[in-house]
């Protein structure tokens, strides 16, 4: 998402930097293009025409224009205004001073309303709090089903009744009971997953108003689909002036969307983007932060997110541990497998790159995905090899390399080629930890 948006501006802004001297006209002609590359992104039309109103007030002014470097000034306006636009300050879940906290799911059937429940779930139980999740879907098929299995895949507790009408007091009363449970049982967060509708259903839209008025959420969150684009903001609008939203949660952030929902929603509805849904997977849940993502918008990486991912996969012991193995020689395709399992943890190759200053370009090196295919293609010759082998590699001779081939369907040249690859890493690892590293290895390379 935002890749199109983010080279065009990172085009315009190269412009602007590469001038001496900013003029109105010069700076005119770069917001006209930063107009249609908004546009083209699905951004509100309302919201860019003030967007650009904002930016050109400050950028023409004697401050910037008089700079010692205006081009970056100017930069540094546009950052401040996306960062605005899209709220300014990050904004989480307000936890209730008294537990638990109510947290109440809405949004169309088909936006991961279910999926987005189990992923804040598990999020709050890293944080060490104890969450139950309330079915509150009494008409879809199997919606208790798809939520129990989340529960039990998460450890976390599920409120729900299998056999009851699908009537507004019952959709109530299950909401109801579920609090009165979180309540008696002392849980810290309660989170109810409520059945998708239609905004323009006026009678399944009340039911929602009659949940509010019953259990009284301390949240409640809009879970809306980011491929949608304006139709995401306007859903919103709707949904705020007859049920009364907290904040939003998009959905399938990860896909092609063009990121208008993204840059509109808080300027159109007031409402905060709370949290970005980055894929299917339950760790793919991502907190919005306004000034992160308008340092990825403008390319210039988000190098925080991907340092807080890092730290969530990789404990501290974990690192020390694989680094002690690599220093003393006894690190094992093993261990090498391991480290390629923690770094799939971390998101995909794409979006790791999206977070790196300049990772654009980088994409654009990378040929279609190789290195994940790449990745998947070592995983799968280890994953071939027996516990034996993977442990002391030396003992993988030419019949076992033919049936370590067969088994991840490469070839014995490319099974080479890994062990090959794994010996120089770790010699390099080795050489790096001794006195004199950087020479030896400068050695090394012009002896490669």
């Amino acid at each position: 998402m935002l890749d199109a948006l983010s080279e065009k501006f990172e085009r315009i802004l190269k412009k602007l930097r590469g001038q001496g001297t900013l003029t109105e006209e010069n700076i005119a002609e770069a917001l006209k293009e930063v107009r249609l590359a908004l546009l083209e992104a699905d951004v509100n039309f309302k919201v860019v025409k003030e967007f650009l109103d904002r930016v050109r007030e400050k950028a023409v002014g004697q401050e910037v224009l008089k700079s010692l470097t205006p081009g970056h000034q100017v930069v540094k306006v546009v950052w401040d205004e996306l960062r605005g636009m899209m709220g300014g300050e990050r904004s989480g879940i307000s936890l209730a001073s008294r537990p638990p906290t109510i947290v109440m799911m809405v949004g169309l059937q088909g936006a991961g309303k279910t999926t987005t429940s189990g992923k804040l779930a598990r999020l709050f139980k890293s944080q060490g709090k104890r969450v139950l999740l309330v079915a509150a879907d009494p008409r879809r098929p199997a919606a208790g089903d798809q939520l129990a299995s989340l529960g039990q895949d998460l450890g976390i507790d599920v409120h729900r009744f299998d056999q009851v009408d699908a009537s507004r007091a019952d959709v109530v009363r299950i909401c109801e009971r579920g609090v009165e449970r979180g309540q008696e049982q002392g849980y810290d967060l309660i989170l109810l997953d409520t059945g998708g509708r239609l905004h323009v259903d006026d009678e399944l839209m009340a039911e929602l108003v009659a949940v509010k008025q019953a259990v009284t959420p301390h949240e409640v969150l809009l879970v809306a689909d980011a491929m949608t684009g304006q139709d995401a903001v306007n859903m919103a609008g709707q949904f705020d002036r007859q049920v009364g939203l907290t904040g939003v949660i998009l959905t399938k952030v990860e896909g092609d969307a063009r990121g208008g929902a993204v840059l509109s929603i808080r300027a159109v509805t007031g409402k905060p983007i709370k949290f970005l849904g980055m894929g299917e997977k339950l760790d793919a849940l991502e907190p919005f932060h306004p000034d992160r993502m308008a340092s990825r918008i403008l390319g210039m990486g988000d190098v925080l997110s991907l340092i807080e991912k890092a730290q969530e996969t990789f404990t501290r012991e974990e690192a020390e541990a694989a680094q002690k193995k690599l220093t003393s020689n006894t690190f094992t395709l093993e261990d090498f497998r391991s480290q390629l399992g923690q770094m799939n943890r971390l998101g995909s190759f794409e979006q790791i790159l999206g977070m790196l200053p300049g990772g654009q370009k980088l994409k654009d090196l990378t040929n279609d995905g190789l290195p994940e295919k790449e990745m998947k293609r070592v995983a799968a010759i280890i994953d071939s090899m027996t516990k034996r082998e993977r442990r002391d590699h030396t003992v993988i001779n030419g019949s076992r390399k033919k049936r370590i081939a067969r088994g991840s369907g490469t070839s014995v040249q490319e099974v080479n080629r890994l062990i090959k690859q794994f010996l120089q890493a770790r010699k390099i690892a080795k050489v790096m930890s001794g006195s004199g590293g950087r020479r030896q290895l400068a050695q090394m390379f012009r002896g490669m």
